[in-house]
């Protein structure tokens, strides 16, 4: 890091080792969006410079140490990096809550600790034997067999913009964990705690020259750039359905193992026997939650008929409460959103839905917060008289907005919840755990709370049915996706009569 002439914060590319500015010099600025001006300045890489990322990462992958360093080391060295950021915590929360908008309480209590979690979680993962034995055989001879786990290669990680730090974390710890090498690209909105990441790696001085890269620049040039290079084996992304179909498209060029955790319009089901109060916070929580700028919010409310306007006025009462202001301050529950182009977005659903018949029980306008006029902040909006079938209830606003949709009996919530293109989360809420498990083992969706939400744990598995993905992260299934699995036969006869090509190809020696 280095500072500009008025002083705020700048940032460099980080590319095998060093602190290098981007081929053209360029650079741009990043928004602190609750003041609407820039606090700090990135350099503006291009696809010359995921050349140069590329170029570091291979050579550090075919001819550096890292693919071959042994399983206990590397989780030593995840741990370490994980101690680092823990070391830096107060910095991070603190660039978190303004760089994104999110409330400190939240990038203290969420962010921070999460993100450390999973680089620990797949520190221990990374001693997990590489070798995977195959039953005995003795068809046609006696042999013996085994998988043997293997690192994929180079790996372009292309991280969004609403969970900078954690989403980092997400993507290089199970990387690391089984010897990858990585071209880590943040997102142009909120790339600081990515680089702050990055100068926690770099003062370790733990990781091979080239192991580690980091790109900033625009999606559309340098993002594009990295999912088409040969030089890649293997991309990971998480952002919009939209973007993912592109990554696919230009991964498809080289056959490219694809990773893809997209978009989401998650339900958040009632059932009749909730308790109502757990259900009110749970549902606001899994919606306005980072701003209701999480793919797996639960922006669709499925609630019976009967209890329908008794529980949008619990709703409405919780909601009215709900503090908007400073990130920075430990009262406010929800800063503003990412950008005004995300402000813009928003708006511009809530007078569709308007449109379309539903209506309005709170919220729905900008909002003015003293001292952050020029702040894109929202208010917490909750729609009534929805029904499914509305593009308000199928399309991603992601934004503070709550779809409430009437059901008659359970086999209509399950139906309504199933009848959306997404299928990345769900909540269930009921006093009847058995029958919530049945309802949950009936939603079309990689993840299913019950009596609760956005509980993504570093262990479990976490993806998308449909089109909000292909493949999982975190757990075990997430580390094995930065994997080759390689069967090795060993023959155990050593002779050469009773072998196949002596039985089946192979003139019979005299």
């Amino acid at each position: 890091m280095n500072h500009s002439s008025d002083q705020l914060p700048s940032y460099r590319l980080y590319i095998n080792g060093e602190w290098i500015d981007a081929c053209d010099g360029a650079m741009m600025p990043v928004n602190e969006p609750a003041l609407g001006q820039p606090m700090a300045y990135v350099a503006r890489g291009s696809a010359a410079d995921i050349d140069r990322a590329v170029a570091a990462a291979r050579n550090a992958f075919d001819a550096g140490p890292w693919p071959h360093t042994p399983p206990h080391e590397r989780a030593r060295i995840l741990h370490a990096l994980a101690d680092g950021i823990e070391a830096r915590t107060a910095e991070f929360a603190e660039v978190e809550a303004r760089n994104l908008g999110v409330p400190i309480r939240k990038s203290s209590f969420v962010d921070l600790p999460w993100a450390v979690e999973h680089l620990r979680v797949f520190a221990e993962l990374a001693r997990r034997d590489a070798y995977e034995p195959l039953p005995w055989n003795d068809l046609p001879g006696l042999s013996w067999n085994f998988v043997w786990r293997e690192p994929i290669g180079v790996c372009g990680q292309i991280i969004p913009w609403n969970y900078p730090l954690l989403m980092a974390a997400w993507k290089i710890a199970p990387a690391l964990a089984t010897g990858n090498v990585i071209v880590l690209k943040p997102a142009s909105y909120t790339p600081l705690t990515a680089l702050l990441l990055a100068e926690v790696i770099h003062d370790s001085g733990l990781l091979p020259r080239g192991v580690f890269n980091l790109v900033t620049g625009p999606g559309a040039e340098v993002g594009e750039a990295l999912a088409a290079h040969p030089g890649v084996d293997k991309i990971a992304f998480t952002g919009s359905t939209q973007v993912g179909r592109r990554i696919m498209e230009l991964a498809s060029a080289t056959i490219k193992g694809v990773t893809l955790e997209l978009g989401g319009k998650s339900p958040s089901i009632v059932l009749p026997d909730a308790d109502l109060d757990l259900a009110t916070d749970g549902v606001l929580f899994g919606v306005f939650f980072n701003g209701g700028q999480s793919c797996e919010a639960g922006t669709r409310c499925l609630v019976p008929e009967k209890l329908h306007d008794a529980f949008l006025a619990r709703l409405v009462a919780r909601t009215e409460v709900m503090r908007l202001g400073d990130p920075l301050d430990f009262e406010t529950d929800q800063g503003p959103l990412v950008s005004h182009r995300q402000l813009q977005s928003v708006e511009e659903y809530v007078a569709l839905g308007l449109r379309e018949g539903a209506k309005l029980a709170i919220g729905g306008h900008r909002a003015t917060v003293p001292g952050f006029e020029h702040g894109p902040f929202f208010e917490p909006t909750i729609f009534t008289g929805v029904r499914n079938d509305m593009r308000l209830a199928q399309e991603e606003i992601f934004g503070p907005v709550l779809s409430v949709v009437p059901y008659r009996d359970v086999g209509e919530a399950i139906k309504i919840a199933n009848q959306t293109m997404y299928g990345l989360g769900a909540a269930v809420w009921s006093r009847d755990i058995p029958a919530a498990i049945e309802v949950a083992r009936r939603i079309r969706a990689g993840t299913v709370w019950i009596n609760d939400h956005h509980i993504i744990l570093p262990s479990a598995p976490f993806g998308g049915f449909k089109q909000s993905g292909i493949g999982r992260e975190h757990g075990l299934q997430g580390m094995l996706a930065y994997t080759e699995a390689k069967h090795i036969h060993v023959d155990l006869m050593q002779k050469r009569e009773g072998r196949l090509h002596w039985d089946v190809m192979l003139p019979q020696a005299e």
